[in-house]
């Protein structure tokens, strides 16, 4: 018996309803993954300990992010997009840069908010049972697996 043709999909999923984007220990294992969550492509990044989700294309002029080397920056993770060097924090999205003020004796570069500019996605792991497709939300069956889901906030 084929269990995943027993499971109604509806023909639309709620604009704000959570997405499964895959198994937490395979998003830990690749570091990355991309995903298509309510018709946003997504990057869901694994980095010390947390998980992150923005969109996966850069504010400033679309480049990869999910090719970007990550670096800590002023004690925060950032994204650094391969095109331009755009610096974007994984947790807020914000844009940083380096600049001077000359009127100080020792003109040392500091890191400056651009303010956030990249849009950020919720992320939550839940415990459910096995999912209905990688495109809709998850939907009780058999056994249990940790899953991490994307709840897309819209700001």
């Amino acid at each position: 018996m084929d269990l995943h043709s027993s499971i109604e999909i509806p023909d639309k999923v709620k604009a704000d309803a959570p997405v499964y984007v895959g198994k937490e220990e395979d998003i830990k294992q690749s570091q990355r993954i991309t995903a298509s969550v309510h018709d946003r492509e997504v990057v869901v990044f694994y980095h010390e300990g947390k998980f992150y989700a923005m969109d996966r294309r850069c504010y400033h002029a679309g480049g990869p992010l999910h090719l970007g080397e990550i670096e800590d920056i002023n004690g925060q993770p950032c994204i650094i997009c391969p095109w331009h060097k755009y610096k974007i924090t994984l947790a807020t999205g914000e844009g940083l840069y380096q600049a001077i003020n000359p009127t100080e004796p020792s003109a040392t570069p500091k890191w400056r908010s651009k303010g956030i500019k990249q849009r950020t996605h919720k992320e939550r792991t839940c415990w459910s049972t096995e999912r209905a497709s990688t495109s809709f939300p998850w939907t009780p069956k058999l056994g249990f697996n940790l899953y991490t889901l994307i709840d897309i906030v819209w700001g």
